[in-house]
C-alpha cells in the first residue's frame, strides 16, 4: 500500500509507526567539545533509527550561540558529512535560553516532538529512549529532572537549591532540579510559539503551558572536554529573568517593607520624644544613625527592585526580535506556494 505524504516528510503509514525526532544542541565556543559530542549523539540517533524508535528523518539541529571560536566551522564540516545534521547560526550571542528556542522553533515545522540537550553531552543521552517512551504513553512534554547535583561544587549546589526553593516560593510552577534537558511534541512546540517575551525563562513559560507532561530522572556527568560556558553572571541573569518573569511578589514584598519601615517610623518617633522630654537626648544618636541605615537600605533595595521590573518591561516593550540567523545549514525539505525543494543554506530561504 502506497502511504500518504504528510506535512512532516514522510508517510503518513511511516510516521504513525516512527516519530520523528529532532535533538536540539545549543552551542557556545564549544570547539572543544563538539566533533566527540556529535559522534555520540550520531551514534545514539543511530540505534534509535535501526531500532525502529524514530523515524529515518530524524535530525540533529546545532545551534551556534555566536561563536568566537571554531564552532561554526566544525558544524559546517559535520553538516556536509552527515545529512542528519542541521546548523543554525546566530548573528550575535544571544543567550542560552534563546539558543535553545531558535532551535526548537526551528525542528516544529519538521519533527513530531524535539528533545534539547547541551553541547557537552553531560546529561545522560541514554534517557532519550525513556523521554520516548513517556511521549508514546500521552505526554506533550516530558521534564529531565536531576537525580543528584553530586557533580556541582559546593557553592553552586547551594544556590541552584537555593535558586528553586526561591521560585516555589515566588509561584512559579518549576520542577527542582530540573534542566534544559527535556522532550516537548510539535503540540508543545507551537503552544511555546504563541509566548512571546523577550527575557526568557524557558524552565519556567514551558510548565505554564500546561499540556500533559511527567518526568524522567537522569544522571549527570563530569564535563570531559573543555569549560563550562555558564557563568556565575549568566547564572545570576537567569535566576533574575526567571523572578521577574513569573512573579510580582518582590514588588509586594517591597509595598510590606515599606509598611514596616513606617511603623518603625512611628515607634522612633515616640522613642524620640521619651528621650527627649526625659533629657536623654544625646543618647538617641545611636537610634538616628540605626534609623538612616535601615531607612536607607530600604529604599535603595526597594528601587532596586522595583527598576528591574521597569526595566525588564522597558525591553519587552520594544518587541526587538530575540535571535536572527547569520547562516542556515539545512537537508531539510522546504515547501513554500506549494513547491518543495530539498535543502535551504541561507537565512532568507528560513523566513
Amino acid at each position: 500500500m502506497i502511504g500518504i505524504e504528510n506535512g512532516k516528510g514522510g508517510t503518513m503509514e511511516e510516521n504513525v509507526k516512527k516519530g520523528i525526532l529532532y535533538i536540539v544542541v545549543p552551542c557556545y565556543n564549544e570547539e572543544e567539545a563538539l566533533l566527540p559530542s556529535a559522534k555520540t549523539l550520531l551514534e545514539k540517533l543511530g540505534e534509535l533509527r535501526n531500532s525502529g524508535t524514530v523515524s529515518e528523518k530524524s535530525r540533529i539541529v546545532f545551534v551556534d550561540d555566536g561563536s568566537r571560536d571554531r564552532t561554526w566551522e566544525l558544524i559546517t564540516q559535520l553538516y556536509h558529512a552527515h545529512e542528519e545534521i542541521t546548523g543554525l547560526r546566530f548573528a550575535h550571542n544571544r543567550g542560552h535560553q534563546n539558543a535553545i528556542l531558535a532551535g526548537m522553533m526551528y525542528a516544529k515545522d519538521f519533527c513530531d516532538y524535539a528533545v534539547t540537550i547541551d553541547a557537552d553531552l553531560q546529561q545522560d543521552i541514554n534517557a532519550i529512549e525513556r523521554f520516548i517512551a513517556e511521549y508514546e504513553k500521552g505526554s506533550e512534554v516530558v521534564y529531565g529532572v536531576r537525580n543528584s547535583r553530586n557533580t556541582d561544587g559546593f557553592f553552586k549546589k547551594l544556590s541552584a537549591t537555593l535558586f528553586y526553593k526561591t521560585m516555589r516560593f515566588m509561584g512559579a510552577n518549576i520542577y527542582e532540579n530540573s534542566a534544559d534537558y527535556r522532550l516537548m511534541s510539535a503540540k508543545a512546540l507551537a503552544a511555546l510559539s504563541e509566548y512571546g517575551e523577550v527575557n526568557l525563562f524557558l524552565r519556567g513559560i514551558i510548565p505554564d503551558i500546561g499540556l500533559t507532561s511527567s518526568v524522567v530522572h537522569f544522571d549527570v556527568f563530569p564535563r570531559m572536554q573543555g569549560k563550562s560556558k555558564y557563568s556565575l553572571s549568566k547564572m545570576m541573569t537567569l535566576a533574575a529573568d526567571g523572578v521577574t518573569s513569573f512573579s510580582i511578589k518582590p514588588i509586594r514584598m517591597v509595598f510590606g517593607m515599606g509598611i514596616l519601615a513606617l511603623l518603625v517610623g512611628f515607634g522612633m518617633i515616640i522613642h524620640i520624644v521619651y528621650e527627649h522630654y526625659f533629657g536623654y537626648t544625646i543618647d538617641g544618636w545611636s537610634s538616628i544613625l540605626m534609623s538612616i541605615w535601615v531607612l536607607g537600605g530600604a529604599i535603595l533595595l526597594s528601587l532596586g527592585i522595583i527598576g528591574e521590573y521597569v526595566g525588564r518591561n522597558y525591553m519587552e516593550t520594544k518587541r526587538r526580535p530575540r535571535y536572527y540567523f547569520w547562516d542556515v545549514l539545512s537537508h531539510d525539505q522546504i515547501c513554500r506556494d506549494g513547491i518543495c525543494r530539498d535543502g535551504f543554506e541561507r537565512e532568507e530561504d528560513l523566513i
